[in-house]
């Protein structure tokens, strides 16, 4: 690895950007050398989203030499982030591989599987943006032998590969997330509205993956998701997900990267069934839109009277980043029957505090925004908006918050000028 290491170093010039894949994506010993080398090199700056493991880099250690931007924040880069350790970049995830390309990456690292017979590597559970890149930078590859060899648009020849060397470490695996009592009402509204032969997008947390717990009595389901998780195995191995009524990969589980269990990269390995693609071809919201009756589900933070959803950031703090909740809500609008669910508890601290809001917290970015939003869902009910006034947008909103909080949210209202026309 080192002759690797010191080729990559050498080669790097002054101001040059890399790109690393999302989460398990990440080539760790690399990153590990490319940080014992961090005093030869000069504004190098990293590019990924959602980091998972910790790394002096990401707090300002070798700031001017090398550092990290984030494209979405994880529990890692979060407080890094915060305390002014490394940058945040804004943008939805379909738009990251052309945004990335126009900075003319000088190389792109990657964790890979061993290549096969033919010598083709596999970028594992990871396409996301990278996968947009194969052909057009340079590829330096990690091969752990414990990364599966996954399908898809994720391959890479011997040919088109700068350099690669060999390791052995563990993925990271997630927990199951922990389901509360309003998690599953809610996930009982959505799912009660998932028809059979539907396509499905799950986002990241415990309603989401307590919907596909709840599906597990319907039919012929597809999923085309940029996040594949545990529950999606469930649902195949119970005969719910089987893609025949899907208009493109038919019969096929469309994704980008994959997260979660061994089990869950147990399942990806060598399976055919499971397509890798990039995330600019599976979050393109005219991709999603060929597919009837799809239902994208996704959580976000807050919802203000009007519709729109600050889903990354609480006030003027950022926690996570865009992700693909509006590409994937923009692509249910356009589906023939499809539906975007918004879903959200309706308080927080204890009860204290109303998700649903008059206007949103002062600084928050909007995520979604309202003429997008379709079916906000809290425990209490779901709000349908699109194509609704302004004051029945407000009332149905109102009608799905906390019993003890639609008095007030009922004056302010008012107030507004939303209701009493």
């Amino acid at each position: 690895m080192s002759e690797l290491v010191d080729e990559l170093v050498g080669g790097l010039e002054t101001d040059a950007d890399i790109v690393v894949p999302i989460a398990n994506g990440e080539p760790v010993e690399l990153l590990d050398e490319l940080e014992a080398n961090a005093e030869r090199l000069t504004g190098v700056r990293v590019h990924q989203m959602h980091a998972l493991r910790d790394r002096p880099y990401l707090h300002g250690a070798y700031r001017g030499r090398l550092d990290h931007v984030s494209w979405f924040l994880s529990h890692v880069t979060r407080p890094a982030f915060h305390a002014g350790g490394c940058h945040f970049a804004p943008a939805n995830f379909s738009e990251i591989p052309q945004f990335l390309l126009a900075k003319n990456p000088a190389v792109v690292l990657a964790a890979a599987s061993a290549p096969d017979s033919l010598g083709y590597f596999s970028l594992g559970v990871s396409a996301d943006y990278v996968a947009a890149m194969i052909g057009r930078v340079p590829f330096l590859l990690e091969v752990n032998a414990r990364m599966p060899r996954t399908h898809g648009a994720n391959r890479i020849h011997v040919s088109e590969v700068a350099g690669w060397c060999e390791v052995d470490y563990d993925l990271i695996e997630t927990e199951p997330p922990k389901v509360r009592p309003e998690d599953r009402a809610i996930a009982e509204l959505v799912a009660e509205r998932v028809v059979d032969g539907a396509t499905i997008q799950l986002g990241i947390g415990s309603i989401p993956s307590e919907v596909a717990r709840l599906l597990e009595d319907h039919r012929d389901l597809g999923v085309h998701t940029e996040l594949l998780s545990d529950p999606v195995i469930d649902l195949v191995e119970a005969g719910v997900v089987t893609g025949i009524r899907k208009a493109a990969n038919r019969g096929r589980i469309v994704t980008t990267f994959a997260l979660g269990s061994r089990r869950l990269y147990d399942f990806c390995d060598h399976n055919d069934a499971v397509q890798f693609l990039p995330v600019d071809e599976v979050n393109d919201p005219r991709n999603i839109g060929l597919e009837p009756n799809f239902v994208s589900i996704n959580a976000t933070l807050e919802v203000d009277l009007f519709g729109q959803c600050a889903s990354e950031t609480l006030g003027t703090t950022y926690w996570s980043g865009s992700g693909g909740q509006a590409d994937f809500a923009r692509g249910a609008q356009y589906s023939d029957g499809g539906d975007a669910f918004v879903v959200l508890r309706s308080t927080t601290g204890g009860g204290r505090f109303s998700r649903i809001a008059p206007t949103l917290r002062t600084g928050a970015v909007v995520t979604t925004m309202k003429n997008t939003v379709d079916n906000v869902v809290t425990e209490h009910g779901v709000a349908e908006l699109q194509g609704r006034t302004l004051d029945e947008r407000a009332e149905a909103l109102i009608a799905v918050a906390a019993p003890h909080h639609r008095d007030w949210l009922t004056r302010e209202a008012g107030r507004m000028g939303l209701l009493g026309r």
